[in-house]
Parts: structure tokens; C-alpha cells; sequence
């Protein structure tokens, strides 16, 4: 599907550039790339975005593609220079959190809850319908790209798994223009009160909006283990906290599933 004759209006208000192309592998590659051969071209909120995205990336070094015009993928670039180190954490969370805030925004009036699942997979009624990876630009500690990737027109037949869902497959319409500025200006008032000294405002809307705190869960660990018990919270770097009997510990990545 072409790139909208519209453009995006809403988005170019409060993003400082706004890319669009017809296709591309990966666009956090991209802008990983663009940023380092030209980081004045690319400052804090510039994005890259298109509906054909052929070699998408996610956790664990995870592939994935979409039929063309049937998700959007956009890469937002974050100078966090002015965010604490030891609140970083917080940055791919806070997208996750903007991002379900996003979303919510557009199923307004349509049954069924978006939330949030940690670390930043956004659900709907349960179905996974994004997915974000964040990754620090290489050779600097204070610019991270954040990329996602929202299920819009994919029907039902074209859903990767059962447990992922999308915008066409709820019987809803995604204004893509309207999405990504509510979930650029989101994302900025978030890491502008991390900048500012609220990061328990933060924590606290976070936590909030997390479907994970209070559900029984089983954690893949990054070193092939697996954690099962119920997450209670999030700690102060935004780790989720598991308690298993007299065992608590605090993850910091690891695919999370729901235990109904």
C-alpha cells in the first residue's frame, strides 16, 4: 500500500523530522545508521516510518515480516543525555506506555482493553497487536532508538500467531497519522519527567498501566532459564519483580507469558 497522499500532518507538528519511505528491512537499522553518519540531521523525536517493513526485529534477535501496507512500523530517535543513567531503564517502557496509550486512544468507543505487557508489548483484549525494541545507537551512551511495529489492516488469516491480534481483526480503522503523534507526544512527556526529577510519576503511571503486576507469570530468562511465579511490581529501574515462595527476584529482560 503507497504512502498516504495526506502524508502525516499530526505527526510533522510535533516530531522534529519525519522520514517516509515505501519500504525498507528494518527501520531501526536504518536510523541506527543514519544517526551515526549524521546525528545532527536526526535530534531528539525524529522518525522514520513506512508500511513495508521486510525484515522487522525484536527481542532475542527475533525476525519477523507483515504483508505490505497491512502494519506500520516507525523509529523514533530518544536523546536521553538528560535522563539519569540509572533511569534509562525506563525509556522502552515509556514507549510501551505511550504507545498503549496510543492505541487506547484509537479504540475509543470499541469494546475490549489495551494494556500494556512488560517490558513494552502492547495488547488488546489479550492479542498482541505491537511490539517495540529499543537499542542504543552504537559508539554513544546517550542516543537509543526506539522502533515498533502496530498491526493495522492484517486480518485474522495474516496474524503470524494466534496469540497476536490486530486494528482490521477487532473490526476497527487505524488513523496511522493520529497514532504516531499521540504516541510521539506521549513518549516525550514521559522522558521530559524522567529528565525532570518525576520518575515516581512516571513509575506510578507505568506500573498503572501494566497488565503484568498481579498476574501469575512464567519468565524465559536470557540465559535459557525459566522463573514462574506472580509479578508484584516494578522496581525502581523498571525491572519486574517476581515472587517465587521465598524467592523474589527483580528481571531485567526475558519473554513474560500471562498464566490464565
Amino acid at each position: 500500500m503507497p504512502i498516504p497522499e495526506a502524508g502525516y500532518p499530526r505527526t510533522a507538528a510535533v516530531s522534529p523530522r519525519v522520514q517516509v519511505v515505501e519500504t525498507t528491512d528494518s527501520t531501526n537499522a536504518d536510523v541506527v545508521a543514519a544517526v551515526t553518519a549524521d546525528p545532527a540531521g536526526w535530534p531528539h523525536l525524529s522518525l522514520l516510518v513506512t508500511r513495508d517493513q521486510r525484515a522487522g526485529r525484536g527481542r532475542l534477535d527475533r525476525t519477523w515480516t507483515a504483508p505490505a501496507g497491512t502494519a506500520i512500523a516507525v523509529s523514533v530517535v530518544v536523546d536521553a543525555s538528560t535522563v539519569p543513567v540509572t533511569l534509562r531503564g525506563w525509556i522502552p517502557l515509556a514507549a510501551g506506555a505511550a504507545m498503549t496509550r496510543a492505541v487506547g486512544a484509537q479504540l475509543a468507543g470499541h469494546s475490549g482493553v489495551t494494556e500494556l505487557k512488560w517490558p513494552n508489548d502492547v495488547l488488546v483484549d489479550g492479542g498482541k497487536i505491537c511490539g517495540i525494541l529499543a537499542e542504543a545507537v552504537p559508539g554513544t551512551f546517550d542516543t537509543v532508538v526506539v522502533g515498533a511495529g502496530v498491526n493495522t489492516r492484517m486480518t485474522r488469516a495474516d496474524l503470524p500467531v494466534t496469540t497476536a491480534t490486530s486494528f482490521a481483526a477487532i473490526g476497527a480503522e487505524c488513523d496511522e497519522d493520529r497514532l504516531i503523534a499521540d504516541y510521539v507526544t506521549g513518549l516525550s512527556e514521559l522522558l521530559t519527567a524522567l529528565s525532570g526529577g518525576r520518575e515516581e510519576r512516571v513509575h506510578s503511571d507505568i506500573e498503572k498501566l501494566c497488565a503484568t503486576v498481579g498476574r501469575d507469570v512464567t519468565v524465559s530468562l536470557p540465559d535459557g532459564t525459566t522463573l514462574s511465579g506472580r509479578a508484584t511490581r516494578l522496581d525502581e529501574t523498571g525491572r519486574l519483580v517476581v515472587e517465587a515462595g521465598t524467592i523474589v527476584e527483580a528481571v531485567s529482560a526475558g519473554d513474560v507469558v500471562h498464566v490464565r
